[in-house]
């Protein structure tokens, strides 16, 4: 089984996936008033739909580190923040529906980090560093996790394992 190290989330190795802004520390550029700081536009999250975003809470279990299975969706982003621990994300580049375990990536993404994910771009469920359950904010366009949704098995040669 192959195996895919998880690297640190920079701006650099995630552009060909999405985009990521840091909410419990932040550090894009900013306006306000002596009693508030509004950080704009840190992550942008593309939306051609007229269905309202949906926020929805996920709890995933802990539950080792291989990897069999992935999703993507074909006409919205996919926006994640994980809450209580720090969060393990694989990622693969869109490229038509054939899943590329040498083209996958994974990131650790710190907690209180959103996370967008471009259209069609391969992932699966964010999974918990240290926690027994992670606790992830999802955003998506009102069920597109029914109307745009892909889930793809992964035959032999591409389910791998994440290692640090």
């Amino acid at each position: 089984m192959k195996t895919v190290k998880i690297q640190k989330l920079t701006a650099e190795a995630f552009a060909p996936f999405g985009t990521f802004a840091d909410v419990l520390n932040p550090s894009t550029p900013s306006l306000g008033s002596n009693v508030h700081t509004f950080y704009r536009d840190a992550s942008r999250y593309y939306a051609e739909s007229s269905l309202p975003l949906g926020f929805s809470p996920l709890v995933v279990k802990e539950q080792g580190l291989t990897v069999t299975g992935a999703e993507y969706h074909n006409l919205s982003c996919e926006g994640m923040m994980p809450v209580n621990d720090d969060a393990i994300v694989h990622v693969c580049p869109a490229n038509g529906g054939q899943y590329d375990v040498s083209q996958t990536q994974a990131f650790l993404v710190p907690k209180g980090t959103i996370v967008t994910l471009y259209p069609g771009v391969f992932h699966l469920l964010p999974l918990p560093r240290t926690e027994k359950e992670l606790h992830c904010l999802i955003i998506l366009p009102e069920r597109a996790y029914v109307n745009d949704f892909y889930g793809v098995d992964l035959d032999d040669d591409n389910k791998f394992t994440l290692e640090f």
